[in-house]
């Protein structure tokens, strides 16, 4: 573990996004500072200036780094592989990264953006239901996702070492319970999370163990 805190995280306890930047941060041994943005308090602190200046979309995470700030989430991560390459959260082959990220982008493009704070704040403006909303999205895209793992996974969702696509399913499996999934139908996915969360640097981001931690 690094002792100077090179890194400020931006984020909220229960993002998702936020959630998988800080896997990636503890995987990595580097020490950060986590400033809290709530997502709720005051309107939504993400939309107030200060935060605006470090992602104008108004969303959390963003991370401040020794070269300046970035935001998103997987960019986020595959600059700090980058910069700390040791352990790799992508595979050395062209073909296997790019199964690492299509494995990923089926969460973080496909289910995450629709049941995310402000797909549901409106969908609940517009007199729907937001909690069966947000439930029928993220059950259609991990039964996806549960079938697209079969063709891939070991331990982790690519083989026998953690990657991307891990610390994207991680945080969106807490939310399916969140919603009321049904993860019956999920063996490998469910069988991936217990493997990953019994590692100390996924304990170490798990929501309940930050410092903005609500019951």
């Amino acid at each position: 573990m690094s002792t100077a805190a090179d890194y400020t995280l931006y984020g909220y306890w229960r993002s998702s996004a936020s959630w998988r930047v800080r896997i990636a941060l503890h995987l990595k041994g580097l020490a950060f500072e986590t400033v809290p943005v709530h997502l709720v308090e005051d309107g939504g602190r993400q939309h107030q200036a200060a935060h605006l200046a470090r992602n104008p979309m108004g969303q959390v995470p963003a991370l401040q780094t020794p070269d300046g700030m970035l935001m998103q989430s997987l960019p986020i991560i595959e600059y700090l592989d980058a910069q700390h390459p040791e352990p790799s959260l992508l595979p050395s082959s062209a073909y296997d990264r790019a199964r690492a990220r299509a494995l990923a982008e089926l969460i973080n493009s496909g289910v995450q953006p629709l049941q995310n704070l402000n797909v549901l704040q409106h969908v609940n403006a517009l007199g729907a239901d937001k909690l069966a909303w947000g439930r029928h999205w993220i059950q259609r895209g991990l039964d996806r996702m549960e079938q697209a793992v079969q063709a891939t996974a070991g331990d982790y969702c690519l083989g026998d070492a953690v990657s991307l696509a891990d610390l994207c399913l991680v945080p969106q499996l807490y939310n399916a319970r969140r919603f009321g999934c049904d993860s019956a139908g999920w063996a490998h996915l469910n069988r991936i999370e217990k493997t990953c969360i019994a590692r100390p640097a996924f304990i170490a981001a798990d929501p309940a163990n930050q410092v903005d931690a609500q019951v």
